[in-house]
């Protein structure tokens, strides 16, 4: 679970030149979408940007759907990942822990360094907002694919 202070928020917010600025609305489908590739994802994955990585803020996120039996492959995060499940069921994985289940309104958290994947259950498609923070210009590190053994079908 993410917990946020909002003395530690407002405290940064005021340190940059937020305040000065007026807000942005950015329109629903400005970015364009594009299918994750085949050295990242198994499957039909589509990754909507949602948001860059622009200064103040050190983080990007985009929408994620993954068709049934789509996923990442193994991956990590420098400095972390927040999942936001808005649709649909998938499944999420630490390496070495068992798959759990992820549905509308879970959140989870990945620390930094920690491998995992994530995705659709063999059955039905999720979708996700993914938020990740950018350190030294990286915020992923892919590593090899999720195998079909590895994946399994059965919901746990």
């Amino acid at each position: 679970m993410i917990r946020f202070s909002a003395i530690a928020l407002t405290a940064a917010l005021a340190s940059t030149s937020v305040f000065a600025q007026s807000m942005e609305v950015i329109k629903n489908g400005t970015h364009d979408g594009f299918m994750g590739p085949d050295d990242k994802f198994t499957g039909s994955a589509y990754i909507e940007p949602v948001f860059a990585n622009e200064d103040p803020f050190v983080v990007n996120g985009g929408k994620v759907t993954f068709l049934p039996g789509a996923r990442s492959h193994w991956h990590t995060h420098p400095a972390g990942q927040v999942l936001v499940v808005t649709d649909g069921a998938g499944w999420v994985q630490e390496e070495g822990q068992e798959k759990q289940l992820m549905e509308p309104g879970d959140v989870v958290w990945c620390p930094p360094g920690v491998k995992h994947w994530h995705g659709a259950t063999d059955t039905t498609a999720v979708t996700h907002i993914a938020i990740q923070q950018v350190e030294n210009g990286e915020n992923v590190t892919w590593m090899e694919a999720v195998t079909d053994e590895q994946f399994g079908g059965e919901t746990p």
